[in-house]
């Protein structure tokens, strides 16, 4: 099977930057998007032959996480215990072998004025996936807005206090991954080099300083399952560039 995740910036922006066409050559089986920036009824967003499932957040043009599945799910859930609905942060489809979580993290803001709420909401996710990985595997993706090691930015040192690099973010993916969970793409390419976003002031993108923020997270337990992970820098039309699991699941 094949996942995509793409944090696009705005789902309406990106399909004027070519979103359809890529959504069309990944013919993935799932597609999560991170920061929709939309509501229901502000563009015609059905796509042939896929099911949407879409969250959007109250205040209008900010956040939001959609789902693209070709399958009915079993069951989907949105946020985690009815929690960050009013932001649209978090989708849970079930299947009969494993649940898809889409998220799309809180920053921390400049001044970091947001951490300590995305240090709770990380706790709360952290357990949320756990009470889902007691029950069948987990297949976890979106924007994480966080650089978990110094090979996951162009430039760590000048970071470190800097939002999604902070030793406070990073100790929360790491105590995840240490609780039963796998970096697919950092689990298959330990030395690589590649990011998933750039900023859009000074050329970050054509100078490739960028950073690796973009994830698909697996329990441990089907870690063994996953084929290749491909971080698609070759694709514009957001900040971002989408992200591919295959899996045979």
């Amino acid at each position: 099977m094949k996942f995509v995740t793409w944090n696009v910036n705005g789902l309406r922006a990106c399909i004027t930057k070519g979103f359809n066409d890529y959504f069309k050559d990944a013919d993935a089986d799932f597609f999560s998007i991170q920061e929709s920036k939309m509501q229901e009824g502000q563009a015609d967003i059905d796509i042939d032959g896929y099911i949407r499932f879409m969250s959007s957040a109250e205040k209008k043009g900010y956040s939001g996480t959609i789902i693209y599945a070709k399958n009915k799910p079993l069951n989907v859930v949105y946020g985690i215990h009815d929690l960050y609905n009013d932001e649209g942060r978090v989708i849970t489809l079930e299947y009969d072998n494993f649940y898809l979580v889409n998220a799309y993290v809180p920053n921390s803001k400049e001044e970091l004025k947001r951490l300590d709420y995305r240090m709770i909401y990380e706790d709360n996710l952290r357990e949320y996936l756990k009470e889902l990985d007691a029950k069948k595997p987990v297949i976890y993706c979106g924007d994480l807005n966080v650089a978990h090691e110094r090979i996951d930015l162009k430039n760590p040192d000048s970071n470190t206090r800097n939002p999604g690099f902070t030793i406070e973010e990073r100790d929360k993916m790491t105590k995840l991954l240490s609780e039963g969970f796998t970096d697919t793409y950092r689990n298959l390419y330990p030395t690589k080099i590649e990011y998933s976003w750039w900023s859009y002031r000074f050329n970050a993108r054509a100078n490739n300083a960028g950073w690796r923020i973009d994830y698909f997270i697996v329990s441990n337990r089907i870690n063994n399952l996953v084929k290749d992970v491909k971080i698609r820098n070759d694709i514009y039309g957001s900040d971002h560039c989408p992200v591919e699991l295959f899996i045979e699941i």
